[in-house]
């Protein structure tokens, strides 16, 4: 399989997309300090928006056409693409929001899930908890592949083996990451399980989206009525992260993380090294 070389941006591209990757982080900091029973989808939908306007970006998910929020809000059963709106947290619900931001043409894209309390349920906040912890450290394990990796989809592999040696989960195959640029949705894709092709080389220049979604029961799912959130069939929880990661002729870093990713990479040998 050949790729074009436009899959691959510049070092001065590269610096571009740190201030969007950043703009992305402080929208969701802003949910994670926030999020709570009680609170509409709606309101953190307007938390992360602030945060990404008073960092100088504009939300990049109000681009796409016919959606009119700077967040995807996704709760419970629901995987990705939930719209917010008035419905009110609960405890014990477990919540993905996932997040953009466009600064100077370039893009950032990260998502987190997050476990609400629930004295009255302590087994189903453990067993969520859980899950977004198995959905959130395959995701490192994936990045933490991406530094060595020759092609990309020994992302996949990494991501997938953390994932099954951890328990009986699903890993969505309908819904996976992609490259990231000029457009948040770019070639080439970024799987999150095995497949035969090797995909492209890992080399300067390549940003992608790595977003591992992770469900207690199968994988299948379905698109609601509104047209956009993707819900598991069976009705059992799913979480998303999510991360943009470029890799440079030093190394890789994680542009949706304010540190680069070094807390989360230290654990597994990686120092991510800023771009220069």
């Amino acid at each position: 399989m050949v790729f074009k070389r436009s899959l691959y941006k510049s070092p001065a591209q590269l610096r571009l997309m740190v201030a969007p990757g950043l703009a992305t982080a402080a929208s969701l900091d802003a949910v994670q300090q926030t999020v709570a029973a009680g609170l509409s989808t709606l309101e953190l939908d307007a938390l992360a928006e602030l945060a990404i306007l008073a960092a100088g970006g504009k939300p990049n998910f109000k681009l796409e056409q016919g959606y009119h929020h700077t967040v995807c809000a996704s709760v419970n059963d629901e995987v990705v693409h939930g719209i917010p709106g008035s419905r009110i947290l609960q405890p014990g619900d477990i919540v993905s929001i996932d997040s953009g931001a466009i600064l100077d043409g370039w893009n950032g894209d990260a998502a987190r899930t997050f476990v609400l309390p629930d004295p009255a349920r302590p087994e189903l906040v453990a067993e969520r908890q859980k899950l977004s912890d198995v959905t959130e450290q395959s995701l490192w394990r994936g990045i933490a592949r991406l530094a060595s990796a020759s092609h990309l989809n020994e992302v996949g592999e990494a991501v997938e083996d953390y994932i099954l040696s951890q328990g009986e989960y699903g890993i969505l195959t309908d819904y996976i990451g992609h490259g990231i640029g000029r457009r948040m949705h770019e070639e080439p894709p970024v799987f999150n399980y095995r497949v035969r092709a090797k995909g492209p080389e890992v080399k300067p220049g390549l940003v992608v989206a790595i977003e591992p979604m992770v469900v207690l029961g199968g994988p299948d799912t379905y698109v609601k009525d509104d047209g956009w959130t993707v819900a598991t069939e069976d009705g059992k929880a799913a979480a998303h992260w999510e991360h943009s990661v470029a890799v440079h002729k030093d190394g890789i870093w994680v542009l949706t993380a304010e540190d680069g990713g070094a807390a989360r990479l230290a654990p597994l040998g990686i120092v991510p090294t800023p771009i220069a």
